[in-house]
């Protein structure tokens, strides 16, 4: 994918460097883009703070980063709409 560069250090800060290339694959799908992804990333490693995983930690962030991709295209969405208006 051509983002895995510049997102390596966002993966890096937050402790999920080893799920980069399952987040990369998850994001593609959807055909999400980089913005997304970063925004997304950031508000996993806030949730794991609050909750993290208790058995399968690749499971959780699967889910978790799916539900925060959906949040993050939403933001994104909602700060283009305001600026513009």
């Amino acid at each position: 994918m051509r983002f895995e560069r510049g997102l390596e250090a966002y993966f890096s800060t937050t402790g999920f460097i080893d799920l980069l290339p399952l987040a990369l694959s998850l994001a593609d799908q959807a055909g999400y883009g980089e913005g997304e992804i970063i925004e997304a990333i950031c508000k996993v490693a806030d949730k794991h703070r609050v909750y993290p995983p208790r058995i399968n930690r690749t499971a959780w962030f699967a889910r978790v980063f799916q539900e925060k991709l959906d949040e993050a295209r939403a933001d994104i969405l909602r700060r283009n709409y305001l600026r513009n208006s």
